[in-house]
């Protein structure tokens, strides 16, 4: 085991509670204080239990997409149960307690602005726009944890060429459903709700953009961004705004929650970059979960570069963080 003095020890190099807690409990079940010989998906899913906060529903019909990585996915149960929602709760596992109640049926997207056709899509219109790919993704948070997963979704650009933007939108606005009734815990989230996000038109067309509709080959869980969210995987996770609700072609860059919210620490455009610190803590290694300690070497893009790093030709990166 390694020990740590306090003085050395950051937030970020704490082992998730989660992961603590669900090994724990497996172990003493077991009755075993040391190591498991055990491995595969049955161990990963008896270690880490999924938590779906509503009847999913299998999605039919899905295709492998391109761009996915061959690492190891992570374990369902984590990726469930270990997120950042706080519209449900700032603790990790609150949004997976807390969203059981949470409606996304009926659900409707809007798509304005500086567009030629806009319009409302229905959910049942979203999943017929083009056929559904599983796309095996990098996660990272800023937090200096990362997952990999199943996604399964489409370009973002199928939907964007649908409504026509004008030669005006040079950004894209993204909103989050908001509901002080259904998400009671707002008032502690310490943000600015409802969260907002954007993109250059650029990033947003790119095809490594997800508009996302599922995951592990079912819906999405509520705590998850049910049932409509954004995967930007060159991104710090915090850019994938969950729960879409309204989309609004630009003329001029949009705020963002987290900029609005802590704008030193929290900049527009949040690519992945090892070189550039968070304030409180290295971005260099990151701890992929359901590991303990940071010792994965953080990529650039999050290991997207050949895919993205065009499309920030010219920029200073540090200071466009």
């Amino acid at each position: 085991m390694l020990l740590k003095r306090s003085p050395d020890l950051k937030y970020s190099d704490v082992t998730p509670r989660q992961v603590y807690l669900n090994r724990r409990k497996f172990l003493f079940g077991m009755g075993l204080t040391g190591g498991v010989a055990l491995a595969g998906k049955n161990l990963a899913n008896l270690l880490y239990p999924s938590v779906r906060a509503y009847a999913s529903t299998k999605l039919e019909g899905v295709v492998k997409g391109p761009f996915s990585t061959d690492e190891k996915v992570t374990p369902e149960g984590l990726v469930t149960t270990y997120n950042n929602f706080y519209e449900f709760g700032t603790e990790k596992r609150d949004p997976s307690k807390n969203s059981g109640k949470f409606q996304t049926s009926p659900w409707s997207v809007s798509v304005e602005g500086e567009v030629n056709k806009p319009r409302k899509f229905t959910m049942d219109e979203i999943l017929k726009l083009a056929p559904l790919e599983e796309r095996i993704y990098r996660h990272r948070c800023v937090e200096a944890w990362s997952i990999v997963v199943p996604w399964i979704g489409f370009s973002f650009s199928v939907l964007a060429n649908l409504v026509e933007p004008t030669p005006k939108a040079k950004y894209v606005a993204f909103e989050s459903y908001f509901d002080p009734k259904q998400m009671p815990l707002w008032k502690y989230a310490g943000i600015q709700l409802p969260y907002v996000e954007g993109l250059r038109l650029d990033e947003a067309m790119h095809p490594l953009a997800l508009l996302c509709v599922g995951m592990y080959g079912e819906t999405l869980p509520n705590q998850d961004g049910a049932p409509v969210r954004m995967v930007l995987p060159w991104k710090y996770g915090f850019k994938s705004i969950k729960s879409l609700v309204k989309i609004k072609f630009v003329k001029n860059q949009p705020q963002t929650t987290w900029n609005i919210t802590n704008a030193h620490e929290y900049g527009f455009y949040s690519n992945v970059n090892p070189k550039v610190d968070h304030p409180r803590w290295s971005q260099a290694r990151e701890r992929r979960l359901p590991g303990y300690f940071k010792n994965t070497p953080t990529l650039m893009f999050n290991g997207y570069a050949d895919q993205v790093a065009s499309l920030y030709n010219g920029m200073d990166l540090v200071k466009n963080y």
